[in-house]
């Protein structure tokens, strides 16, 4: 008797008996240390026959599977274990309605069974226990060959909170940035119209406003640089004036206090292309790390020069750092200052070379004291 094969509106809805998939998975356990390696890997992962039914999953799954028995989501796919609110939409399950058009892992399992290597975002609404609960997962799918079979390796790594936190981080900066840009136009509103005595105390306060602004995009823009979401704006640079301006700013900064920040009686005066805001950022970043490693009465000497292809900024204070510290600046959370520090030298490394294509290095002696030098191209091709 010939069995009907329920219609699909997207993946196949033709399936194996769970004896079929009990003899794929004693299969499976025959082949040396697979089932050893695999729970032992961080991410969950499943194993799926060509019917993209479970065959094995890692122990680690049980995360996944609240209050389930592993041993009983056999023969399941993977939308139907895990409570997809659309796993049930069709009498073929999971993969066949019209909802699973867009579902990542769904499309990650079927490139898999053609021989691609697939990775994709898969977002679930499911219920548990009459709950809904949203899952984000970012799935791989890959091919694998056992004996005369096609199998698939589908690894799911939660993502969830990482993406609850990038939306609770742009909510934040959106929110905090407009609120740090009407209390700057306010206070500059203020000095306009305030009496002379109160002007000095006012442009105080907007000068500390515009601190703050800046401070916040620094961070807003390397939480973007680090998610490969930072766009790059290019702009002619006039090395000396460019300097000249920073060099201003930073004067006026509370870490400069009793101290001195100067251009280079030699500095070179080039024109070259690249993103000045992001520029900015690397040069403001390691002024200020200089600033905090130098004594009263001493100076942070600012400088640029020229090579055939591009140029070199250095940042140079008398102080030299510990072997220890030299070892381990670059790295992303490595910090002198205390706890919750230390993404300065690594957003400075970050920008330069992931996104205006140059280069960063230092050197630190006694003789000659600590020196920062970021390397640029003329130009970003």
């Amino acid at each position: 008797m010939q069995t009907s094969i329920p219609v699909t509106e997207f993946a196949s809805a033709e399936r194996v008996p769970v004896e079929v998939v009990q003899r794929q998975a004693q299969k499976l356990s025959e082949v040396p240390l697979t089932v050893e390696v695999l729970n032992s890997v961080l991410n969950c992962v499943f194993i799926l026959n060509q019917h993209r039914q479970i065959v094995f999953l890692s122990k680690n799954c049980q995360a996944l599977f609240p209050g389930k028995d592993l041993q009983k989501v056999a023969g399941q796919r993977p939308g139907e274990a895990l409570d997809c609110v659309h796993a049930q939409d069709s009498i073929g399950g999971c993969g066949t309605s019209r909802f699973c058009q867009e579902c990542g892992a769904v499309k990650a399992i079927l490139g898999s069974l053609v021989g691609k290597s697939c990775t994709e975002e898969c977002r679930i609404t499911r219920l548990i226990n009459l709950n809904k609960e949203s899952l984000d997962l970012l799935v791989q799918a890959n091919p694998v060959q056992i004996g005369d079979e096609q199998f698939t390796i589908f690894s799911v790594a939660d993502i969830s909170a990482e993406k609850r936190r990038q939306a609770l981080e742009r909510i934040f900066f959106h929110d905090v940035i407009n609120t740090a840009g009407g209390l700057e136009g306010l206070a500059g509103i203020l000095k306009t119209n305030a009496p002379p005595n109160l002007r000095p105390d006012l442009t105080l306060l907007e000068s500390s406003l515009q601190d703050l602004l800046g401070e916040i995009y620094t961070q807003k823009d390397l939480t973007a640089a680090e998610r490969n979401e930072l766009s790059v704006s290019l702009s002619r640079i006039s090395s000396r004036h460019f300097l000249n301006q920073i060099v201003a700013l930073y004067q006026k900064h509370p870490l400069a206090e009793n101290r001195w920040v100067a251009v280079s009686p030699d500095c070179a005066d080039k024109t070259f292309s690249s993103d000045p805001v992001l520029l900015k950022r690397v040069l403001g970043n390691l002024i200020k790390n200089a600033l905090e490693a130098t004594n009263p009465g001493q100076t942070v000497m600012v400088g640029c020069d020229t090579m055939d292809d591009g140029m070199v900024f250095h940042i140079n204070n008398p102080g030299v750092m510990p072997k220890t510290v030299q070892l381990q600046i670059f790295n992303r959370s490595f910090t002198t200052k205390g706890s919750g520090r230390g993404l300065g030298s690594y957003s400075v490394k970050l920008l330069t070379e992931k996104y205006l294509k140059g280069q960063v290095h230092f050197t630190s002696t006694a003789e000659s004291g600590t020196t920062f030098f970021v390397v640029l191209p003329m130009s970003i091709g």
